[in-house]
């Protein structure tokens, strides 16, 4: 095998693309032999794995970015290959330079931009729109709610910054859905969602903000473990109980222990629950603190 093929599908997760085998100085038939073969694939048109195996999540946004030159992930798989939305569908998104409306090509959905320059990056070794991009993107398909929560998760997990956000609006100034995400932007640009180990902390930190109730501190240490929500002046600390952070009762409760041997009030409230009844935490609150 030429080196560069080899190289070329190291990089690429074993996928390669006809106008790279072009530049390469493979010839129509001689790519259509390896096909004839059956031992490549075809993934999308123009685009082989050169294996049969099944071909995993990132390899298959990696071929739609090889469709075209220059063609980026975007949409609903931009956002899940940066962790704030899920993966709910077997379309894969891209974008390119251009104008027109968006087109199906088998399992390819092809959109076209003129105001990409400047929005686009690699991550995860595929060529991709930036997060701001991608959550303007998605932003006309999704409820207030759900939107809320891709607005807090690419923040939470550090793909971008509501600053990053509010420039990504401004340059694309005129798309549908963005005023609720300006909204978001404008309201919440100090809160520290960066902090959060969960969604459910970062919308109990917008309640708080929506209601007045001063700020705590986030994820840190007293009397040497960590908890949720933490106002040290009025020894008051919240836990959010989560599966994913709280399934070994015991720890909980040698938690607790410390804390109030240390002087704090402990309240424990079901994160996913505050979604709905956000009054929960405020009337915890409104106990021991006072608003500013």
């Amino acid at each position: 095998m030429h080196v560069r093929l080899r190289d070329l599908l190291r990089r690429q997760g074993g996928l390669v693309a006809g106008w790279q085998l072009v530049g390469l100085h493979w010839s129509r038939a001689a790519i259509d032999h390896a096909v004839a073969r059956g031992s490549w694939q075809i993934v999308h048109p123009g685009v082989y794995a050169v294996s049969p195996a099944r071909l995993s999540r990132w390899q298959r946004w990696r071929a739609g970015t090889l469709s075209h030159p220059a063609t980026y992930l975007a949409g609903p798989c931009a956002a899940a290959s940066y962790g704030f939305r899920p993966d709910r569908g077997a379309l894969i998104t891209v974008v390119r330079h251009g104008s027109g409306g968006p087109r199906r090509q088998g399992s390819l959905v092809i959109s076209h931009s003129s105001r990409l320059t400047g929005h686009t990056t690699e991550h995860k070794g595929i060529p991709t729109v930036t997060a701001p991009r991608a959550l303007v993107d998605i932003a006309s398909g999704l409820g207030p709610r759900q939107l809320g929560t891709a607005f807090r998760e690419s923040i939470r997990l550090r793909t971008t910054t509501a600053n990053e956000i509010a420039q990504a609006l401004r340059a694309l100034r005129g798309r549908r859905g963005t005023a609720c995400l300006r909204e978001l932007c404008d309201r919440y640009a100090t809160i520290p969602y960066h902090r959060c180990r969960s969604d459910p902390e970062g919308f109990a930190l917008e309640v708080l903000h929506d209601a007045g109730v001063r700020m705590p501190e986030v994820n840190v240490e007293v009397a040497g473990r960590e908890a949720d929500l933490v106002w040290r002046d009025a020894r008051l600390i919240i836990e959010l109980d989560s599966r994913e952070f709280h399934q070994f009762t015991d720890q909980d409760r040698v938690k607790e222990s410390r804390w109030a041997s240390a002087g704090y009030t402990v309240r424990r409230l079901p994160g996913p629950t505050l979604y709905d009844d956000p009054q929960r935490l405020l009337a915890e609150t409104n106990v021991h603190l006072t608003h500013p």
